[in-house]
This record gives C-alpha cells, structure tokens and sequence, in this order.
C-alpha cells in the first residue's frame, strides 16, 4: 500500500484528447519527495532541450506536495511547473487555497498535460471520471468568474477550480492561474493559455493512507494548535497595518525611486480604516488555523483577496495611494496577471514614455493622469492590443522589442524576470548569491530562515538565538551572534545560509507545506511551527519511509540539483547569474565573482554553474551527468575541486 501519496498521475494530451492514469514509481517519494522535487525529475526526462515553450511537447504540471491531504496542517501548496516563454528556464510557482488537496483527495498526484486544444477546454475530475469538456462559453471570464460558472455548471459548490482569466488566454507572459483568490504566478499562466486550457475543476472524496496514522495524529494536532496560536507563524502583513518597510524601503514607479520618509502614524490610521471598512472577511487554506487572505469587496469592482507585499505594488508602481490598488487589484486578478511583475510593466512604458523612447502615439487616447493610465495599460496588455502586445512580453522582452536605448530601463530583472522592487546600500552577500543563483524567479521564494540584517546588539542577538529552534546546526547561532553589520561575514557562513534558506523551500514545495508556517518564517526566530528538526518525523509518521535529517537534507540537494541540470541543458550559464545592477548601491565586481566561484565550488558546481559529475553521481544522478556529457555541456576538465561533500554542507 502506498502512505501519503495516490501512486497515480494523469496523463492529459489536449492535442490528441486522451487521458491516461498511470502507475508512478514508489521510489519517487523517497528520492524527489513529490510537488516540485518530482516535477523536475519530469521535465529534465521529457522535455528535450530544444523544446520552444510554446510548442505542444512542453509540459505544464499540476503536483500535489508529498504531505497533501494527510492530517499535517497547512500542507496545502499546489506546485504549477513548466518552461517559461519569458525565461526560456523551468518555471516555478505555488498557489495556496484547497485544490492540491481535493486532487489528492480525487486519487492523483499530478496532473501532467502536454499537446494543445483545438479550441478552449476544461478539464473535469471527479474521482475515476475525468473528461476533457468544451469551455468556448466561457472564453473571456474572469478568474474567480469562471469558477463560479463551472460551480453551478457542475452542480457541486465543493468543486475545486483553478482558471486563468483573459491574459492567459491571449498568451501574456505576467498571466496567473487563479483558484480561491490564490494564484500561480512566474510563467505559468501563459503556457496553460497557450494550451487552450481554461481551466481545471477538481472534486475528490477518496480517502488518503498514512502510515502510523494515531501517532501523526498526536503530533499533528499539537502543530495545529501552535500554528493557532504562535504569532510565528502566517502572514503577519494580514493583521500588522504598519507597512512601513516595503513603503519606505522598496522603489517605487519602475523600482527606482526611493520614499524614505513615505510613512506616517496618520497614513496608516487612514489605511486601517480603508481596509475595515470594505474588507468582507479573512479566509485561510485547507486545513489552517490562520487565516491570511484579506477580501476585499471595493465599490463598484470585482472583490479579491490579497496577502503579502501584494496589496502594494500598484499603487507604489503608479505613486498612488492604497484605494488605488483597491480599486485595481479586483480587475486584474479576474483578468489573471501576477500583480509583482504587472505593475513594474506598466511603469517601465510610462518611464520609456517620459524619456521619449515611446512616443504619445504609441498610447492613443490613453488619460494624462496615472490612475488612469494604469488602468488603460491593464487592459491594452491583456487584449495584446497596440503597445499592450509588446509589454505583454514582459519588461526584458518588451525592452528588446522596443529598442532605442529602452534596455537601459530594463534594471530590475534577473534571467530575464521581475525582481521584487527593492534598492538596498550596502550589499548583503547571501542575499547577492540567492538572487543571481536563484531559479525560483523571486526572493520570496528562497529566502527566510536566516534573517535579513543582523541585530544592533549582542544582547539583542542573544536573546533571538535563545528561542531559535528551527536551525538545523548550532553553527547559525554562532554565526548570527557574530554578525554586526550586514556586508561583514564569512563566505562559509554566507555559502551555509544560502544552502539553508534554499533547503526549506525546496523541501516546502515538495512536500507542500505552505511557507508561512516554514521557509519564510524562520528568519524570526522562535514560534515557527516546521523545520529540518522535526520535518523528517512528520515524513517518516505519513509515509513510511525512514526519514532523516541527513536523508532530508539529501533530498533537497537532489531536488535542486535537478533543477539546476534542467536550467543548464536550457542555455543557463554564469553570465546570466546577475542581480539588478543598482540593487545595491555600493557594489565590488572583484568581491561579487570571487564570491560566486567560492558559492560554486561549494555546491559542487564547475566555474559555469554546471553541476560536476562527481555531485552528479553522489546524488544518484549519474545518468543525468552521462547525457549532459553526450550534449557536450559538461566537461571533465571544466570541475572545480574539492566540492563539499553532499548532506554535509550546511548541517555538518
């Protein structure tokens, strides 16, 4: 029997209209775990390396983590991975809400679909009946809009939908998929569009094995309970209304521009009131006791959820104020475009507009005021209408496109990707490594165990490592007691953080956790409900298997391991490992490289970022250092020696 997962995928093939379920290997889990530590595996055996984004041979796969549907609370994390149009490298992305569940539930792990549609489908799962169905009628509805048509379509309120709206059915690059107010963003959006698929609705009421089911019960209704009751533990930025960090700190317009002194004691009693006053409720995700999208129900507007940074970004991209993005958040959501990366495209064009590289012709009958503007952009964008089809190629493309010196206004991406729209002084260097290393396209999804900037004192310091329970080595204690200012620390410490961080996302979005009870949280110190402490125990009680910190720690290794070979056989190399050149405002090229040839050697990686052989076959993956050999990628000679040895570089 197998513990904690169906032991089926389904296999969709829109172009032929076929659907297989079919068997996986058990020894999956214990290798890949499952969400996107097996997604990957999928992609580097069946997506070649040629293989353009829009062709009907690139995969798009919906996973259910490891953990999905078990009694472990907050394990609810969808995991949506592909190859981005816009980056041409694999494109990671997670949405919270109740569907990874229900699919579970429905008796899959994953739903893996190839080919395309001749016209706009959806597909339909209720347990063993699954059918592709016409979905022409619901050609340009909204997100949100279309789950509710499907719900009262299919007679059944606890059908669990994730749609795109009208970006993904036009192919922009920013387009979402949306379940619940929740969405999978960074580049997944626009292949599920390409495939003509409009949605998913997924109903399940099987049941879930695990393996010593009254011991995981124990454990996890105690998890429950801390996660009710820790203020370590979700979303903080639902219930804090002093959101003076991303307002004074990060940039606005086209992440430029720095508002130091932006916030104030009445400004945010003026905010509160504004959210209060037209917020409907708080609603949490499957099996949580918090609950941490706000709902918004703005006048005249469709209503919308948000979390996060993400009730900001508007409004900072068009130096507006919060009833803007209340205003426009209901609109884009429905249409389905990922509200980090949208904004920042909007005010690219804008800036391009006032340097005279874009010319008012180019925005006909467009509003003079930005309130306005934003809203025409919105829809040009999604429609492809006009400058709306070049911009929806995103701000790296768009600049292309554009020409005339527009690629000097493309300063805030990395591999080709929006980047959060925060200028910082001094450079932090663990912070350098995640953002040019990173392949989950946004540093909210590699940092957080290790805070951001040291403490003022040491007794400060002191008390914060006291109450530390999730690191994984008594080392970070030692190394956050000795950090006194944020640019000053060892390259070691600096390699094992980075590892670290890495590791509890990589873990989280294979087993599913959601990381504001994990990854993300960490950096806070104590109350954090998972960890590399107790995470093993959780996996071994669901599954069976005989889980370890060591083997954990493996897994994660092999997991990013593999992404990293899947980047690789797509043409990603050291020179496209840089962050946004005025991230910091003090930079040393001379430092920056040196300390990524050290981070390199470190993970086992040649001087290009290429995985050697020798990391290769310690993670079991001999066969994947065999055909990056036969593709003339990987080299003998090209290895940087000695590389740390695996399972021992961050916990040792």
């Amino acid at each position: 029997m197998r513990y904690s997962e169906t032991g089926f995928n389904l296999e969709i093939n829109l172009t032929r209209g076929s659907i297989e379920k079919v068997a996986t290997d058990p020894d999956t889990a214990e290798l890949y775990l499952g969400g996107q530590g097996s997604a990957a595996k999928i992609l580097w055996d069946r997506v070649k390396s040629g293989t353009d984004p829009f062709s009907p041979d690139n995969l798009l796969i919906f996973s259910t983590g490891l953990l999905h549907g078990t009694p472990v609370p907050a394990a609810n994390r969808t995991v949506v991975n592909t190859i981005s149009p816009q980056t041409n490298l694999m494109s990671h992305s997670l949405f919270g809400g109740f569907f990874g569940p229900e699919l579970k539930y429905a008796g899959y792990d994953k739903i893996i679909i190839r080919g395309k549609a001749p016209d706009l489908v959806y597909l339909y799962i209720n347990n063993d009946k699954v059918e592709i169905r016409d979905a022409t009628h619901l050609r340009g509805k909204g997100t949100t809009e279309t789950g509710d048509l499907l719900k009262q379509e299919l007679g059944d309120y606890k059908v669990q939908v994730a749609a795109i709206g009208l970006a993904g059915e036009n192919r922009v690059f920013m387009a979402s998929i949306d379940h619940n107010h929740a969405s999978a963003a960074r580049g997944v959006g626009v292949i599920m569009g390409d495939k003509r698929l409009k949605a998913i609705a997924v109903r399940g009421t099987k049941d879930i094995h695990v393996a010593r089911p009254a011991e995981l019960f124990e454990m996890t209704h105690q998890m429950r309970r801390k996660i009710g009751e820790s203020d370590g533990c979700g979303d903080w930025m639902a219930v804090d209304e002093d959101d003076s960090f991303h307002h004074n700190h990060f940039a606005w317009g086209n992440a430029r521009t720095r508002r130091k002194d932006f916030w104030s004691a009445e400004l945010q009693e003026r905010w509160t009131h504004l959210k209060y006053d037209h917020m409907d409720r708080q609603t949490g995700c499957f099996n949580c006791s918090k609950k941490c999208r706000n709902v918004i129900n703005w006048p005249g507007k469709p209503r919308f959820a948000y979390k996060c940074f993400g009730k900001d970004t508007y409004h900072m991209a068009a130096f507006l104020e919060l009833d803007f993005s209340f205003e426009i958040l209901g609109l884009a959501q429905e249409y389905g475009v990922d509200s980090y990366s949208t904004p920042q495209v909007m005010a690219f064009a804008l800036e391009l507009l006032e340097a005279g590289i874009l010319k008012d012709t180019d925005f006909p009958d467009m509003p003079a005021d930005n309130r306005g503007r934003f809203f025409y952009l919105l829809e040009k964008i999604v429609r492809r209408e006009g400058i709306g089809d070049i911009l929806a190629d995103g701000v790296s493309q768009a600049a292309i496109r554009i020409g005339n010196g527009a690629e000097a206004y493309d300063h805030n991406t990395t591999k080709k990707f929006e980047q959060l729209p925060i200028k910082l002084g001094k450079l932090n260097p663990a912070y350098f490594l995640m953002i040019a290393t990173g392949e989950k396209m946004s540093i909210t999804q590699i940092e957080g165990s290790f805070p951001q900037d040291p403490l003022p004192t040491r007794e400060q310091r002191e008390a914060f490592v006291n109450k530390w329970e999730a690191v994984p080595d008594e080392k970070f204690k030692q190394y956050f007691l000795n950090w006194e200012k944020r640019n000053e620390i060892s390259d070691q410490a600096t390699c094992d953080i980075v590892d670290w961080n890495e590791a509890m996302h990589y873990i989280d979005d294979s087993i599913g956790l959601c990381g504001f009870v994990s990854s993300f949280r960490g950096q806070f110190g104590g109350g954090v409900a998972y960890h590399m402490n107790n995470i093993p125990q959780i996996i071994s009680l669901a599954t069976g298997l005989d889980m370890s910190k060591e083997k954990l720690w493996k897994c994660f290794q092999r997991i990013r391991t593999m992404v990293r070979v899947v980047n690789v056989k797509r043409g990603l190399r050291r020179m496209h490992e840089r962050p946004p050149e005025d991230h910091w405002a003090v930079r040393n090229e001379e430092f920056e490289q040196k300390l990524l040839d050290t981070y390199y050697q470190y993970k086992g990686w040649n001087k290009q970022g290429i995985p050697t052989r020798k990391t290769l076959e310690r993670l079991d993956l001999e066969y994947v250092a065999d055909e990056l050999e036969e593709l003339g990628i990987l080299k003998t000679e090209d290895e940087f020696a000695p590389a740390q040895p695996v399972a021992e570089a961050a916990t040792a």
